[in-house]
């Protein structure tokens, strides 16, 4: 992993819930308005949330400008052969761990030339998975001054994780752009 890494405990759900209240699209609209006044682009990896967190850009005016693509590498060999995941990372952790949506970050950004690159791992359910328990994610940003994880439980169904995982990514995106700006 390349740069400074901002890392630190499991973030508590109630901090992940912060950006439950606000709708995927707003999230998105001001994503796309700060990644288009800045001049940067993002690219994101996604498992947990096979394409959403994509969906919810490109469905967003303008966003062709901005959003250089994503990869979903629901698969975990695919992490490891598309993103460049270490296989002895995914083969000791698993692929839901927080230094695996790290790794996703960084070579999603590097793979897609792009100047952020955003990642979900986790579990949607039902039921544990790779001997996490459901609702377990961990999301990633990685931009040009650094790398940043963020990781909880969300509790709800597949769906309900899975939503909630796409404002959150999003939110994590908006934090990262506003730092990078300042």
């Amino acid at each position: 992993m390349t740069g400074p890494r901002s890392a630190g405990p499991v973030a508590p759900v109630g901090q992940a819930d912060s950006a439950q209240s606000a709708e995927p699209s707003g999230l998105a609209r001001l994503a796309i308005e700060l990644l288009a006044a800045s001049g940067a682009t993002v690219a994101v990896a996604e498992s947990l949330t096979g394409g959403l967190v994509t969906g919810a850009l490109t469905s967003i005016a303008g966003a062709s400008v901005v959003v250089r693509g994503g990869v979903v590498a629901y698969a975990t060999e695919l992490k490891a052969e598309l993103l460049g995941v270490p296989a002895e990372l995914l083969a000791r952790h698993g692929p839901v761990d927080p230094d695996v949506a790290v790794a996703m970050a960084d070579g999603v950004r590097r793979l897609l030339g792009a100047t952020f690159g955003l990642a979900t791992t986790g579990v949607a359910g039902p039921g544990p998975a790779d001997g996490k328990p459901q609702g377990t994610v961990f999301v990633a940003v990685a931009g040009p001054a650094r790398t940043s994880y963020e990781g909880t439980e969300f509790a709800g169904d597949r769906q309900e994780v899975r939503d909630r995982t796409v404002r959150w990514a999003l939110s994590l995106l908006l934090s990262a752009l506003r730092e990078d700006a300042s």
